[in-house]
């Protein structure tokens, strides 16, 4: 009786084309005439259409009554650094990742100042994606070439993404260098055309790589072969991205650009004791919102990791109540913190302003988007897409967090001064993952994050968008 009721209500007969889908569910002329018949246009609707075939969408879809000037006060933050810019890359996650690390410097060194080399880090990331990828082939030589397992490492071998896990893994094994000695090339700056290159051979190598294997070549010889393999592709990394140094000379700047120090030559991985000191595994957790699965249980991504030899990506999945709390006493201390989000949803960007009522999109279309976190997660409607430094935080007379604020990677000129200001209500929902130094996380959690890992696949849709 319901359906019927609601259906009359909405002018659709029972007898309709609603109902006269072919055997299969493929859309007839019946439907095509009964939707031409219910979208007659009054001249507002006209006038509608017109406006929105001609314009843009968030253009027309911005809410007035949210569009007063900013506030810009936090009474929580942390000190300002320079706005870096990752340009046409998807590095998001490398650059926020040595904000974090520039931060602890200046925490440390108080008046000395420091940008690392983005893509001196990314020449031995993208390498060692390479080598996890042929390896990967290896592993999985006997599956068919149509098993998911296969499919994944033929279907991206390298990408630009990542997480904080990958600075841990590649800062321990390759060291840092200053952005001074190893500026950014052309294709660190612009990585598509040089990264489908690489792709395209690391694919032809995994096929021959499979063929080996399965005609019973010897394990050395198949390892011999992917070292040579890789040789090209460190080739290739050389000629688009730069050489690596194995020494350098140095002097420290401070904030003004004085040099202060010595000359003093480092080896990358020297340099890395001195402005980082022990590895940072072991020294933090990630942890996530994630309302699909169980909150209080620590997951691992299979195979989402930036080196073979190195850590798959493990969170704690925690409510958002637990991990404002470990931002906001993250960031009292001065400490900035690695995060990401889903930044695209409601970002005004000319404001450089992200709020859940930035745009009225149901009102310009005449109906609602209902969705929740979780059914947008595991409808891929939503997922962590980019990278930033959270930086501060403002809070009532509650302490209970209002708005808050990130360093962006697109350049000074961007937002607020190339940082990214987002009310609470926007931070709950699109805001996915935060890693913390363990010194700010509670006793509890931190036994949580030692649980034996759930493992997750990297297919799941809060992983296929890595940073």
């Amino acid at each position: 009786m319901k359906t019927t009721i609601i259906l009359f209500a909405l002018g659709i007969s029972m007898s309709s084309g609603i109902y006269a889908q072919t055997k299969g569910g493929g859309i007839t002329t019946q439907m095509l005439n009964q939707w031409r018949s219910s979208q007659k246009m009054s001249i507002a609707d006209k006038a509608l259409s017109n406006a929105i075939a001609n314009n843009s969408i968030d253009n027309l879809a911005v809410n007035h009554d949210n569009d007063a000037e900013l506030d810009t006060y936090f009474n929580i933050e942390t000190r300002k650094q320079s706005i870096t810019d990752q340009k046409s890359s998807g590095r998001c996650w490398m650059f926020s990742g040595l904000n974090v690390l520039r931060n602890k410097f200046a925490l440390k060194s108080d008046s000395l100042g420091i940008e690392f080399s983005q893509a001196y880090l990314f020449f031995y990331d993208q390498l060692e994606k390479a080598n996890l990828m042929l390896q990967g082939v290896i592993d999985t030589a006997k599956k068919p070439i149509d098993d998911n397992r296969v499919q994944f490492f033929f279907k991206s071998p390298i990408n630009d993404g990542g997480t904080f896990c990958g600075i841990a893994d590649l800062t321990a094994k390759y060291g840092l260098v200053p952005k001074e000695v190893m500026p950014e090339s052309y294709s660190s700056n612009s990585t598509s055309k040089a990264s489908s290159l690489i792709k395209s051979k690391l694919r032809e190598y995994g096929l021959q790589l499979r063929d080996m294997v399965n005609k019973g070549k010897k394990t050395t010889d198949i390892q011999a072969a992917k070292t040579q393999m890789l040789a090209q592709i460190y080739k290739m990394l050389e000629y688009t991205i730069g050489v690596p140094p194995t020494k350098f000379t140095y002097a420290f700047k401070n904030s003004k650009g004085k040099t202060v120090t010595q000359v003093k030559e480092y080896t990358p991985q020297q340099f890395y004791q001195e402005v980082v000191g022990a590895p940072l595994e072991g020294s933090f957790i990630m942890v996530m919102n994630d309302p699909r699965r169980p909150y209080y249980k620590t997951y691992e991504v299979e195979y989402d990791r930036h080196t073979y030899d190195g850590h798959n990506w493990k969170y704690l999945n925690l409510p958002m109540d637990d991990i404002e709390q470990l931002a906001i006493s993250s960031l009292k201390d001065g400490r900035k913190m690695y995060s990401s989000y889903d930044v695209g949803k409601f970002l005004d960007r000319k404001r450089g302003y992200a709020d859940t009522e930035n745009f009225d999109y149901g009102s310009l279309f005449g109906t609602t988007f209902g969705m929740d976190k979780a059914q947008r997660i595991e409808t891929f409607d939503s997922g962590s897409t980019h990278a930033m430094t959270l930086t501060a935080v403002n809070t009532d007379a509650n302490g209970k967090a209002n708005k808050w604020k990130v360093e962006n990677s697109w350049g000074a000129s961007w937002g607020q001064q190339g940082c990214l200001i987002m009310t609470d209500r926007w931070f709950r929902e699109y805001m996915f993952r935060l890693v913390v130094d363990k010194k700010y996380v509670p006793e509890n959690l931190q036994k949580m994050f030692e649980q034996k890992p759930l493992m997750v696949m990297p297919e799941d849709p809060l992983f296929s968008n890595d940073d």
